[in-house]
């Protein structure tokens, strides 16, 4: 995926959100003033609801083929893009520039990580 694609599903996933009310004002329509430290919260419930689903070993609700933490993940994502619109983040440049700069950091090379105090887990 590149940065070009990455702003599609970002720009789709505010728009979804856009049009089914979350950002305006149901009565006049006008842009509401979003709480950033609310959505970002929204975030982080996906992503505990997702820790739920693999801590149970459920499947969704929803999408009952697929594992709760799957979709729960993928909400996330929406949320986290979603948020991006709003603000017009360019998350697809900052997520290549990220992977770059993370190729070439010494606490991410293997030799590092596994090492006492690492970032292993």
């Amino acid at each position: 995926m590149n940065k070009v694609e990455i702003k599609r599903l970002r720009d789709r996933c505010y728009n979804e959100s856009y049009t089914a009310g979350w950002h305006t004002n149901s009565e006049t329509g006008e842009l509401l003033e979003r709480n950033k430290g609310e959505m970002i919260a929204l975030v982080h419930s996906e992503l505990s609801e997702a820790m739920e689903g693999e801590r149970k070993g459920l499947m969704d609700d929803h999408l009952p083929t697929r594992p709760m933490a799957e979709v729960e993940m993928a909400d996330a994502v929406i949320r986290i893009m979603d948020y991006c619109g709003r603000w017009n983040y360019d998350i697809g440049g900052a997520i290549i520039e990220k992977i770059e700069y993370n190729r070439n950091r010494a606490d991410h090379k293997l030799e590092n990580r596994v090492k006492n105090g690492g970032k292993r887990f």
